[in-house]
């Protein structure tokens, strides 16, 4: 406690710390002081954890299991383009960096959590989805706000919005207790990629996995590159092919999941290895590699342990060390960069959940967090940041109305070897949630909630050498939104049901964090100026139908957003269109299912934008983009053992389209998946 104490340098953090350490030392003195009869309890009970009734105060955006798998969708950032309200900048090929934007909010306000714990990034505070196989992963989910849930880490509580990734949980079937699963994708684009995952029963209580793969790619595909004259017209237009997406990556994963009376605990430990060419733009005629190449080596480990010590009062533990290093390399550019960056991240997490009455329940929940960073740069700061977080909330429950409010505190200390350090910043943010089921039927349910949040700015924000400014204020975001679902299921030969889910919302950011040049394109400075209003409307349709043996699904999304930038009233551009958010955006897909066959189609839309010079003209009009992508599918059973193989085609249409300017996508390509299951 003195240690920590005086890293914090702070004596309000300092009670914050002994309050989280004095719950977990009581939440563990209460299991371990359970009887020793429950301890050796042989079989598994039934656990009777959080009700899950409250979820439903604002309903998650959701994939899951096979449908992941018919999505021609290579990773999870490929997967979230079905969602509504999203936008994911891709920027070219298999090698390019792939990031998402929840409702124009930026990417930095989009938690993105593994297994519950949130991964993170303070460095440029972006997660790059494109590293996050879909092979492991049992459901994504994407809230809005926050997941309308308490019992929770408070890091839950502090994002505008959350992505939930849940991997793969061991099921075993009868007697069974070793499960095998083999995969080899390919594709025209030179892909090889191998996978496995093994799931092992190690008692009754205890199961163990272990995944791994391995992805190579020359990354090499051709794209269409059309010169403009400054007046819009078309200079010419010709096809050329892209050289430096090239990828070698490794990941592997291996998880151990137990249960006991009344709870549930797992250990995780991830690895991903890769080193890549970075996409470069296509601007000034110039098609060849460009020399820039990225070298990752992502680890963490993570622990979580959750109980009911007693019939009113649910703990739960987190715990998280992640260690991320990048090795960035131009050897062609006139400035040669050849940096390396390390990152370090130790998290705790402590929730705790008491019901009330069965209608009303409370919960406290404070978090740790300390990150640091190294870099090889000239004059760098070295900073450490030490975050301390508490959460008060509560979900109360009256016939059909159901609320959700929440409080948290974030205190924010830092420390510098060199330069100036950022002032400590604490701040309290709100939010409330609301439903109310306005008919006895349950198939209505109309809804809104508001919410405060803000984001620290990330260490480049405010240490990068000659660019980053230690005195700039966090980024705040007013959030909200008001919506109704309706959901029928029937006891038709043909329909079966139906599901509609609509969201209106006003966003507005404040205090956003602008980068500008300072005298020439090689010195930039930050600062606070931005201030961005967003109104839109996000649409989800869905339905089940039967025809004879044939089982289909579709499946609609509908965005249309206006995000328009009130910053500076001198500047030409106000009240102009954001970058590179659309106007209309959706997606359609279909699923169609035939004993052992499936069939998959797939639309995506993405209506017109401008580029990032900021400017509603033609010069920065960027065109529309669409794709369309089918797949099928062949389950063969070899006695007990199950087959599948797998082919799609991508962009079927060769649409050539950039997702962000200068930065062209592939055409049509190929891909066959073979899976074997022992």
């Amino acid at each position: 406690m003195i240690i920590l104490n005086e890293l914090m340098g702070s004596k309000f953090t300092s009670v914050l710390h002994k309050i989280s350490i004095t719950i977990f030392v009581l939440a563990a003195q209460c299991w371990f002081s359970q009887s020793k009869d429950s301890i050796k309890e042989k079989h598994i009970l039934p656990v009777t954890l959080y009700k899950k009734d409250f979820k439903e105060i604002l309903p998650a955006q959701t994939l899951s299991g096979e449908q992941l798998e018919r999505l021609n969708s290579h990773s999870v950032a490929d997967a979230l383009r079905y969602f509504s309200g999203v936008q994911i900048k891709d920027y070219g090929g298999i090698g390019g960096m792939k990031t998402i934007n929840i409702r124009s909010l930026g990417s930095q306000h989009v938690g993105v959590f593994y297994d519950g714990i949130q991964l993170g990034n303070v460095q440029n505070g972006l997660v790059d989805l494109g590293r996050f196989s879909l092979d492991d992963i049992e459901e994504i989910s994407l809230y809005n706000g926050q997941k309308s849930e308490i019992f929770q880490p408070a890091k839950d509580f502090g994002s505008s919005g959350s992505i939930y990734l849940q991997p793969k949980t061991p099921s075993f079937k009868g007697n069974q207790k070793t499960n095998l699963v083999i995969r080899l994708k390919n594709s025209s684009i030179e892909l090889f990629n191998p996978s496995f995952r093994l799931e092992q029963k190690i008692s009754k209580k205890v199961a163990a996995s272990f995944s791994s793969e391995f992805m190579q790619s020359d990354g090499v595909y051709k794209f269409r590159y059309t010169k403009k004259y400054p007046d819009g017209e078309t200079a010419y237009d010709t096809i050329f092919k892209r050289f430096d997406s090239d990828i070698t990556a490794k990941r592997f994963e291996t998880s151990v999941n137990g249960t006991l009376n009344n709870g549930s605990w797992n250990v995780r430990g991830y690895g991903y290895l890769s080193n890549r060419g970075i996409p470069g733009a296509i601007v000034n005629n110039r098609f060849d590699a460009r020399g820039q190449r990225m070298i990752d080596e992502s680890y963490f480990v993570q622990a979580n342990f959750r109980k009911k010590i007693f019939p009113k009062f649910e703990t739960q533990f987190k715990a998280k060390f992640a260690y991320d290093y990048t090795h960035y390399i131009d050897t062609v550019s006139s400035i040669k960069v050849n940096n390396q960056y390390i990152q370090r991240e130790v998290y705790l997490s402590s929730s705790n959940l008491y019901s009330i009455t069965p209608n009303w329940d409370v919960s406290a929940n404070v978090d740790f967090q300390y990150n640091n960073m190294d870099a090889d740069l000239k004059l760098f700061s070295y900073p450490t940041r030490y975050t301390s977080l508490v959460a008060f909330a509560t979900t109360y429950q009256w016939n059909r109305f159901k609320f959700l409010g929440s409080v948290l505190g974030t205190f924010v200390h830092e420390e510098v070897e060199l330069n100036s350090k950022a002032p400590d910043k604490s701040e309290w943010t709100p939010a409330a949630f609301l439903s109310y089921q306005p008919f006895n039927s349950k198939d209505f349910t109309v809804r809104a909630f508001y919410k405060r949040i803000f984001r620290m700015p990330t260490f480049n924000d405010l240490y990068y050498t000659l660019i980053g400014s230690s005195s700039l204020k966090p980024e705040f975001t007013n959030q909200y939104d008001a919506g109704f679902t309706y959901q029928k299921f029937y006891n038709n030969s043909i329909f079966k049901s139906f599901y509609v889910k609509v969201d209106g919302y006003f966003n507005k950011v404040e205090d956003k964090i602008i980068a500008a040049p300072n005298g020439s394109m090689f010195r930039w400075s930050m600062f606070n100026l931005g201030n961005v209003e967003i109104i839109g409307t996000d649409v989800n349709v869905q339905a089940e139908l039967q025809l004879g043996q044939v089982k289909i699904k579709p499946l609609v999304s509908y965005t249309y957003q206006r995000a328009r930038d009130f910053s500076d009233r001198e500047e030409s551009y106000f009240g102009d269109q954001i970058p590179y958010t659309p106007w209309h955006s959706g997606t359609f897909s279909l699923m169609a299912d035939y004993k052992d066959w499936a069939f998959n189609y797939s639309f995506i839309y993405v209506g017109e934008r401008y580029d990032i010079n900021q400017n509603n003209i033609p010069y920065n009009y960027v065109q529309p983009w669409y794709t369309h992508d089918l797949s099928v599918q062949k389950k063969f059973n070899w006695g007990s053992h199950q087959f599948k193989a797998s082919l799609e085609v991508n962009n079927v249409l060769n649409q050539y389209y950039e997702v962000v300017l200068s930065y062209p996508m592939p055409g049509r390509n190929f891909r066959l998946i073979l899976s074997y299951t022992l």
